[in-house]
């Protein structure tokens, strides 16, 4: 009888452990089982080159979201950036969204200047306002050749 106890704590300390790692596990790898803290936007852009999934995307220096899809609209020829944005943060309907560097030669990243109007994008919402990134390559190359 003593050892069927023992065996049933060992057990019971077994399961609790496994269920305390698969918790960590989702929430270190940042999946989300039940429910959301975020809410998807979109944004079309000419250019999206440096432009990586994960990357950040911030508002005044502050992240306020990810990248979390790249893909090509095949109706504009555009690429489409999916934006996962922080619930609670608002975005205007007017906002602008940039590609820009950061530092001279570090990551690129999305930074969102606000708008001023009163209407919010909802969840699945377009920032049609963008500015690409700019090609520092094609910049070169027009200088060198007296285009600029």
């Amino acid at each position: 009888m003593k050892k069927y106890s023992m065996e049933t704590t060992v057990g019971i300390f077994v399961f609790i452990g496994l269920i305390c790692v698969g918790y960590l596990t989702i929430k270190l790898g940042k999946m989300e089982i039940i429910g959301s803290n975020n809410y998807v936007l979109y944004a079309r852009f000419n250019s999206v080159s440096g432009l990586k999934l994960d990357s950040s995307v911030e508002i005044a220096g502050v992240q306020i979201g990810r990248v979390t899809s790249i893909k090509l609209d095949p109706k504009t020829d555009m690429a489409l950036v999916e934006l996962k944005i922080q619930k609670g943060i608002q975005i205007s309907d007017d906002s602008i969204a940039s590609i820009k560097t950061s530092g001279l030669i570090g990551d690129k990243f999305i930074k969102i200047t606000p708008g001023g109007s009163d209407d919010m994008l909802g969840p699945g919402g377009t920032i049609t306002d963008t500015e690409s990134a700019i090609d520092l390559e094609d910049l070169i190359s027009k200088y060198i050749f007296g285009k600029v």
